[in-house]
């Protein structure tokens, strides 16, 4: 599997999770001016922002681990322009998510969540 091919399957597991737990799924890799958001989910008037980082190994650690501080101020301000761009959710609370999802052959894939992250 490439490394596209990794990135939405792990994409398709958080989505799904997400979806089990009463959100829907709003947006997959929308596109604000060159900054990319991978899932926006809603619940009620709880907004989600989750950024997933796929892997097929662990030897490095988590994917999670991957988002640092500038990844994370990147996020925030593409979450802010999609909101601005779709004005019916500016009333929304936002809250940004991440993932880490281990996708192993032969093993069962592993989701961790973490909500509110950052």
């Amino acid at each position: 599997m490439d490394r596209a091919a990794t990135g939405r399957a792990g994409e398709s597991l958080v989505a799904a999770l997400l979806e089990e737990r009463g959100f829907s799924i709003l947006e997959r890799n929308a596109r604000v001016g060159r900054l990319e958001l991978d899932v926006i989910a809603k619940r009620g008037t709880l907004l989600v922002f989750v950024e997933v980082r796929t892997r097929t190994s662990d030897l490095y650690g988590g994917a999670e681990e991957t988002i640092d501080v500038a990844k994370q101020q990147r996020i925030r301000r593409a979450a802010a322009g999609w909101v601005k761009a779709n004005p019916a959710y500016r009333r929304c609370r936002m809250r940004f998510d991440a993932a880490g999802v281990l996708l192993m052959r032969g093993k069962e894939p592993v989701v961790d969540y973490y909500p509110d992250a950052f």
